[in-house]
């Protein structure tokens, strides 16, 4: 199940996200299993990342989007363009 954000977490993963790179691009080939494990990898890492979506048509990046963060349980922390900024909560080290 996807993270719930408070619009004060939200705002301040949007300011950390600024400055970063993607780290991960959807081709045109979209959705694969491949795509969603290297997706959750980035996310294990990270926690936050920003991910580009290809394609020319809003509709089909939005359910992109959608999926992958349906997929991965990750927080949709924003969206604009082609730009899709995901996070979730690091699994602890000291396990």
């Amino acid at each position: 199940m996807p993270v719930p954000l408070s619009p004060r977490e939200r705002s301040q993963l949007k300011a950390r996200a600024h400055a970063l790179e993607p780290v991960v691009q959807v081709g045109n080939a979209g959705l694969s299993d491949a795509l969603v494990a290297e997706v959750d990898r980035a996310l294990t890492a990270h926690g936050l990342i920003k991910v580009k979506l290809a394609g020319a048509d809003r509709d089909a990046r939005a359910a992109l989007g959608d999926a992958i963060v349906a997929r991965t349980d990750a927080a949709d922390v924003q969206r604009v363009g082609k730009i899709l900024v995901l996070w979730r909560p690091k699994p602890d080290d000291a396990g």
